[in-house]
C-alpha cells in the first residue's frame, strides 16, 4: 500500500498594511491572489488592530511582522502613507528580513519607494506611480515608466488601478498564463475607461497642470523624506 501524497505547502503571499495606505493598490491584487489556486494571502502590519486607509476603509490585518512566515511574495502598495514608511526602521526591517527567503519581491504605486528604502531596488529597474517616478533613482533603482517592470525577482507596478495589471503579470509568473487569464475572466477585468486622462502622455495639459498644482506640497515634503531616507540607506 504507496504512503500518502504529501500535503502541498501553500504559497504564502503577504500584502503589508500601514496607516494612510491607498486601499486599492492592495485590494486589486488581493481580488486576483485569493483567486490562486494553493495560495493562502496574509494582511502584514505591525500590531492586530485596525489601519486606516485613504478613504474611509478601515482595514484589519491579519497578522504582525513578528508572527508572519515566511513569504514566498512580498507585496508593497503605495499611498501617502509611504513617505513615512520609507523611514519607519520596524517596516524596513521587516522587509530586509524577508526578502532573502521570498521567490519575489513586489510593490503597486509609491510602494516602490519603501523597497527602494530598504535597499531591495538598487540595481534593478522598477515601475512606480508617475509621481514619485523622478525619487526611485534616490535608491539606485532605474525608473521605468510602464504598467508593469519584471525585472529578474523584481515585480513593480505603476500608479494604483496598475495593481490588478501587476497582479495578474506575477499570477502567470507564479503559474501560467492560463491561470491568469482565467482569473482576469472571472473578474470581468476588461477596462475600457470613459476618458483618456488616465497619464501624463494623454491628459489634457490643463487638468495635467491643475494635478501638479495641486501635488506641489506633498511633492516637496515628499523629496525631503526621501532624501533622510536615501542618507540613512547610504
Amino acid at each position: 500500500m504507496s504512503a500518502p501524497s504529501p500535503t502541498p505547502t501553500p504559497l504564502q503571499i503577504g500584502l503589508v498594511l500601514f496607516p494612510k495606505v491607498t486601499q486599492l493598490d492592495f485590494t486589486g491584487p488581493l481580488q486576483v491572489f485569493s483567486s490562486l489556486p494553493g495560495a493562502q494571502v496574509h494582511l502584514v502590519w505591525k500590531r492586530i488592530e485596525p489601519v486606516t486607509s485613504d478613504s474611509v476603509l478601515m482595514l484589519t490585518p491579519t497578522t504582525t511582522f513578528a508572527d508572519c512566515p515566511q513569504l514566498d511574495v512580498i507585496c508593497v502598495p503605495g499611498g501617502f502613507g509611504t513617505d513615512d514608511m520609507i523611514n519607519d526602521e520596524e517596516m524596513l526591517a521587516f522587509l530586509r528580513k524577508q526578502a532573502p527567503g521570498a521567490k519575489y519581491i513586489t510593490s503597486v504605486c509609491t510602494g516602490s519607494l519603501v523597497l527602494g528604502a530598504a535597499g531591495l531596488l538598487k540595481g534593478y529597474r522598477a515601475a512606480t506611480h508617475w509621481t514619485a517616478m523622478d525619487f526611485l533613482s534616490a535608491f539606485g533603482a532605474i525608473p521605468t515608466r510602464t504598467r508593469v517592470c519584471v525585472d529578474r525577482n523584481r515585480v513593480t507596478g505603476g500608479g494604483v488601478t496598475a495593481g490588478i495589471d501587476f497582479a495578474l503579470t506575477l499570477v502567470s509568473l507564479l503559474h501560467d498564463r492560463r491561470t491568469a487569464e482565467t482569473i482576469q475572466l472571472r473578474l470581468e477585468y476588461n477596462p475600457a475607461p470613459p476618458f483618456n486622462s488616465g497619464s501624463p502622455d494623454t491628459a489634457p495639459p490643463e487638468v495635467l497642470a491643475f494635478m501638479k498644482d495641486r501635488i506641489a506640497p506633498a511633492q516637496i515634503r515628499r523629496g525631503e523624506m526621501i532624501d533622510r531616507a536615501a542618507a540613512r540607506l547610504a
